[in-house]
């Protein structure tokens, strides 16, 4: 299957506007879009999990944790830790690359940190 992304609330949003001006197909859906804003990071994870979505988010502090604690009961797309000190154009490049390059069950439960 194609992956799909979903935005957590803190992503920069230059990251998903620049990914759609490239590459159109890419189904990545915004944070505004979901709710996301004010939930917790919980909530987070089961709403991106509901919707098939790999979670692409700047929050190393605590979003690791939480995935780790969510996987323990439930199946996550994944989580891809972005962060913010990394160019929006490598960014931009490396979720492109996943995209195109491997497909949804490669991901399953797995926190990858950018850059790869």
């Amino acid at each position: 299957m194609t992956i799909r992304f979903q935005a957590d609330a803190d992503l920069n949003q230059n990251i998903v506007t620049g990914i759609l001006r490239r590459e159109p197909e890419i189904d990545f859906q915004t944070a505004t879009t979901a709710g996301l804003s004010g939930l917790t990071d919980t909530q987070v994870l089961e709403i991106a999990a509901q919707g098939g979505r790999i979670l692409v988010s700047h929050d190393q502090r605590t979003m690791p944790r939480y995935f780790a604690e969510f996987i323990s009961n439930e199946t996550s797309p994944g989580l891809i830790i972005v962060p913010k000190k990394l160019s929006i154009f490598e960014v931009i490049e490396t979720l492109i690359i996943v995209w195109s390059a491997s497909n949804t069950e490669e991901w399953v439960n797995r926190i990858i940190y950018l850059p790869l």
